[in-house]
Formats: C-alpha cells, sequence, structure tokens
C-alpha cells in the first residue's frame, strides 16, 4: 500500500524482545545498547518485554517468568535507565492484546501469508502452528501503535512485519476517514546490527545453536568471553586494509564488525588500525575490549537478579507509565471504530 498523508505526531520510540532467555552479543549490539543510547537523543523511548509474543510457542510457565526477569535485568545492566525510559512487560497493559483484535479485523490475509518469519518458524508443520504465531504481526504492530510510536529499531529480519505495520496503520486510517495512527519509520543502523556466529560467520548469532562457542552470552565472565573470541573461526589472511577487502571473508567481517560497534568507530577506523595484521594480533584485542565492555553488564546482571521483586516493581511502574499512554489511544480507537464502552 502506498504512504497517504500524515499529521506531525510527536516523536516517540518503541521497540520490543522476546523473553525467550539467553541473551547474547548480538542481542546487546542489536538492541539493548542502541536502546540506551537513545535514551539521550531528547526522544520518548518505550521498551517491552513481548512476553505475549512468547507464548505463540509453547513455553514453561516457570521458564518463561525466569527469562521475561533475566531480560528486564538485561535491559537495565545495559544502560536502560527506568526512570528515563518506560520499560515494562507487555502482559501487563491490557492496550496491546485488545488492539491487536481491531487489527486482526483490519489486517488481510493474505498480508500474512507473505510473512516470511512465519514461513521460517511453521517450516512443514505451518497446520500445526498456533493461530497467534500465524497473526503475531498484527500483535507486533499493537505494540507499535497502541504508543503512537513514530520511529521502531529493528534488525532486518523484522522489517517486513514494520511493514505490516504501515499497511495496517494507512489502511485504519483510510477505513475509517482518520488521520489517527502515525506511519512508522524503521531505525536500521549500526555496524554490528546482525551480529553473526563465531563459528560460522555466515549464520546469526544464537541462543538456539547446539554449540556454546558460536556465541557470547552476557552472562558469561571475562574468561568465557576472551576465550570464545581467541577460538572463533577465522582464516589465514592478515585483515584487509579497506572495507572491500572482507568480501567473501564473513568470520573477519564479523569480527571487525563486533570490534566496530563495541568500540563506536566504524569498520573502516578498525581496518585502519589494524589492517595487514593477523588475527593473532587483531583477536586478543578484541578480546580486551569485550571484556571490558561486557563483564560489567554479566556483573550487574547477576546482582539485579538476587532481587526479582525490585524486578518485578520496576516493570510493574513501567506498565502504570505504559497504560496511561496507550489506554487514552485504545478509547479514541473505540470509538473510531464505533465499539461502545463508558468513560470511567
Amino acid at each position: 500500500m502506498s504512504d497517504a498523508p500524515s499529521k506531525a505526531f510527536a516523536q516517540r520510540i518503541f521497540s520490543g524482545i522476546q523473553p525467550s532467555g539467553g541473551l547474547t552479543l548480538g542481542n546487546y549490539l542489536g538492541a539493548l545498547k542502541r536502546f540506551a543510547v537513545a535514551q539521550d537523543e531528547g526522544i520518548e523511548t518505550v521498551y517491552c518485554i513481548v512476553d505475549l509474543h512468547a507464548i505463540t510457542v509453547w513455553q514453561d510457565p516457570a521458564n518463561l517468568r525466569h527469562a521475561t526477569r533475566e531480560l528486564a535485568a538485561g535491559f537495565i545492566a545495559s544502560g536502560i535507565d527506568p526512570a528515563r525510559s518506560i520499560l515494562f512487560n507487555q502482559s501487563q497493559v491490557p492496550a496491546h492484546a485488545e488492539l491487536a483484535w481491531i487489527f486482526n479485523c483490519v489486517a488481510r490475509m493474505g498480508w500474512l501469508r507473505r510473512m516470511t518469519q512465519f514461513k521460517d518458524k511453521a517450516g512443514k508443520h505451518a497446520e500445526e502452528a498456533s493461530v497467534g504465531l500465524f497473526a503475531y504481526p498484527n500483535l507486533m504492530a499493537a505494540d507499535i501503535l497502541a504508543y503512537h510510536a513514530t520511529h521502531v529499531p529493528v534488525g532486518e529480519d523484522q522489517k517486513q512485519h514494520l511493514e505490516l505495520t504501515r499497511d495496517i496503520a494507512i489502511k485504519f486510517n483510510h477505513d475509517f476517514g482518520v488521520d489517527f495512527f502515525p506511519i512508522v519509520e524503521p531505525v536500521i543502523e549500526g555496524a554490528a546490527t546482525r551480529v553473526m556466529s563465531l563459528r560460522d560467520g555466515t549464520k546469526k548469532m544464537s541462543k538456539s545453536d547446539p554449540s556454546d562457542q558460536s556465541r557470547i552470552n552476557l552472562t558469561d565472565n571475562a574468561d568465557a568471553i576472551a576465550s570464545k573470541i581467541r577460538k572463533a573461526r577465522t582464516d589465514p589472511e592478515p585483515l584487509p586494509e579497506t572495507v572491500e577487502g572482507l568480501e567473501g571473508r564473513a568470520e573477519a567481517r564479523n569480527l571487525v564488525n563486533i570490534y566496530a560497534a563495541l568500540a563506536d568507530v566504524t569498520p573502516a577506523e578498525v581496518l585502519g588500525q589494524y589492517g595487514g595484521q593477523g588475527f593473532g594480533v587483531f583477536k586478543p584485542a578484541l578480546a580486551e575490549l569485550a571484556v571490558a565492555k561486557l563483564s560489567p553488564i554479566s556483573a550487574e546482571m547477576g546482582r539485579l537478579m538476587q532481587d526479582v521483586a525490585e524486578i518485578d516493581r520496576i516493570l510493574g511502574q513501567g506498565a502504570e507509565r505504559a497504560n496511561a499512554i496507550a489506554e487514552p489511544i485504545l478509547q479514541n480507537t473505540r470509538e473510531i471504530v464505533g465499539l461502545i464502552r463508558s468513560r470511567k
């Protein structure tokens, strides 16, 4: 669908992460680090632990509760200040589920059938997948539009879902003759928004990889971090002096990108310093940098997880602040659609 003219909406960033357990370096560089930086950009930031998305596939209840709290700890340890950003878990704000149902009635079946992530996750067993897994892009749209968010940091693999959110907003506005929902903009940036496996530079770093050596977990201690980087797969050639020289060298590119993202420099600057040198020089430097950046996060996550009542309190306060934004938007949506609900 083509974009429609939109009124000026106050800028607000929204993003969410599933509490599926096992935060990695990829989560940190691709999301959490950027979320913390966004707090300093003068735009309201709303960050959500999307536990309703998590249950689109079966979850052990105790594991889900632990993963939700651990993710909250990861947010905070990575620099998210609950006083400056809104941090909460999705299921505590009813507007997400109700707005998702309204969007179920706006979105078209054909749109959802084109979602490649459903095909990837369901595979040959699509008929056995939950309705929630099929329709969860509509819930994602509700997550974003319940706050009239204007910008959403996403990885490339989520860009298609954000385009669906835009289509839903455009169709809703068109169907009801309003200019109510913003046409959200994706924010895709950074040298390592897609961090790859330390064992195979062509595959995304993932907590589901059978090899723990393929990833750096945010709960890893300094020795584990350094060891994994030293053992990361590389090739026998020295680092090139230009970014173009990384073409066809997936593992080298991945390590250079990780260094760049951790150091807040460009890959070209990394190669300006290490180009022409072998991995015997570069890996120890990367290990030292990674330990310096990630060990404090691991330690703080461990400290926070010793007091889950405090984590629950933080999430509860965040949910109250989130609800204060979402409920009026939901009430206006109900009125636009024609649903009657008394104001209290």
